[in-house]
């Protein structure tokens, strides 16, 4: 065949990307379970760190095992749902529903102090993408115990402070009601919190947005559980 001809030059070019479409297909199908357990991983350690358990990707899955002993979904009249494994929840595709047909997952822990926390998980709005992460609360359903907040595209060094130490322990020992049992849950307050107040952490210098996106969170998705919060069990 003349290697000139039109004919040749589109044969050979179909060819060239179809072996390379093949080879790239076969590439992401083998890293596929790969990058599934690397982001069961990621997940595990995020949970961990709300209990304030520090993991690798190597220790995060024995760690998990060790401190976080069951795990049940429940809708937002607290009815638990035994169709659903809280770990395989998606939370970014649950936000996306309405509140009563949302699926809520709750995963218990037991600390090394060998107490019993909940753990529940969180959605919101940043200013430039979703931000995320858990809350862990005490037995009594009411003290935070630890945070874990992230994000996909906050500013560094602004928004994507959300993710730090600092601004994460400001919420360790706030409350989520008054004494009257009223749902207030946690704001950030930009120029400062009150140091008295049990429901105010400060927000992030320079990040209004973000800071706001992270107390509507914590408003709308803590108020999905508010009957799992108030009840005995």
């Amino acid at each position: 065949m003349d290697k000139n001809n039109n004919k040749y030059i589109i044969l050979y070019s179909t060819t060239i990307v179809i072996i390379v479409a093949t080879l790239l297909t076969i590439v992401a199908v083998g890293l596929k379970p790969k990058q599934e357990y690397n982001k069961k991983v990621e997940k595990m350690q995020n949970i961990l760190a709300s209990i304030n358990i520090t993991s690798t990707p190597e220790s995060a899955e024995k760690l998990f095992n060790n401190y976080i002993i069951s795990s049940l979904t429940i809708d937002t009249k607290n009815n638990i749902i035994n169709s659903s494994k809280a770990f395989d929840i998606n939370i970014e595709i649950e936000s996306k529903k309405a509140p009563e047909k949302r699926i809520l997952p709750i995963f218990i822990a037991k600390t090394p102090d060998n107490k019993t926390k909940y753990i529940l998980s969180l959605y919101g709005k940043g200013l430039w993408g979703p931000i995320w992460g858990y809350i862990a609360l005490d037995d009594d359903k009411n003290t935070i115990y630890g945070t874990f907040f992230d994000h996909k595209s906050e500013t560094p060094g602004l928004g994507a402070e959300i993710n730090t130490i600092e601004f994460q322990k400001q919420f360790i020992g706030k409350k989520l009601f008054d004494d009257n049992l009223n749902f207030i849950s946690i704001k950030t307050i930009k120029g400062g919190a009150d140091k008295n107040n049990q429901h105010q952490v400060d927000a992030i210098s320079g990040a209004t947005i973000t800071s706001n996106g992270v107390s509507d969170m914590l408003f709308s998705e803590i108020k999905l559980y508010e009957l799992f919060l108030k009840s005995k069990n």
